[in-house]
């Protein structure tokens, strides 16, 4: 059977508060990011790669009406926020050095105005590699909060919402299966559901139970 064109459309994951799936392995974050007012007015927010940060950042944001910034795009010419905002620095591990003054004043403006500063990341504070030596002090007195690895109700739950952002249907037996053959990471279960939705739109196959094999099995080839 000759494939079908694919087209390459954007993927909207729903990012709203009410999509965000809460587990044992992320609840003690869910909970202190959630919570309206800081001890010291910051707090890092730490998971590995597609584990549910970016989310959780938002859920954050739209609560306290907050702005969000990038890390990695930042440079040393930017101003201050306004007084009290609440912001986001989103892969933190990112900063490139040439903003790390920045940062610095931006975070003493923050909390010297009554804002709130959100820090999200892969990896803790004492590893971000900061050289700015008044910037790495203050960043690594910020609590911090870790999100776990997921367990088999977070999987099932994230994999279903990341076949429903797609709009996509799988076969009842799909979503048990994966979660009985992946490793707990949420950025490879994405991987996964990409893959799939790729290989069912080129080769016309329905999505079950062989296609996920099939996409597992040539992960394991391809690995």
């Amino acid at each position: 059977m000759p494939q079908q064109l694919s087209f390459d459309l954007p993927v909207r994951p729903s990012l709203a508060a009410g999509d965000y799936v809460v587990s044992e392995a992320n609840e003690a974050a869910y909970v202190m990011v959630c919570e309206q007012a800081w001890p010291v007015g910051k707090m890092a927010l730490i998971g590995a790669p597609g584990a549910g940060k970016t989310h959780l950042a938002r859920v954050w944001q739209a609560q306290m009406g907050g702005h969000i910034w990038q890390a990695g795009g930042l440079d040393a010419g930017g101003g201050l926020p306004p007084d009290g905002a609440n912001l986001v620095i989103e892969d933190m591990e990112r900063l490139p050095r040439s903003a790390e003054e920045y940062v610095f004043h931006v975070h003493n403006h923050i909390l010297n105005t009554g804002g709130q500063l959100l820090v999200t990341s892969d990896r803790g504070p004492g590893d971000w590699a900061i050289r700015l030596p008044d910037l790495a002090s203050r960043m690594q007195a910020m609590p911090a909060v870790s999100i776990g690895d997921p367990d088999e109700w977070l999987m099932t739950a994230v994999l279903a919402k990341l076949f429903a952002d797609r709009q996509l249907v799988p076969t009842p037996d799909v979503i048990p299966f994966l979660v009985s053959k992946l490793p707990r990471s949420l950025a490879i279960a994405a991987d996964v559901v990409a893959q799939m939705d790729a290989a069912a739109l080129a080769h016309r196959r329905p999505l079950n139970r062989p296609l996920a094999r099939q996409v597992l099995d040539n992960r394991a080839v391809h690995g």
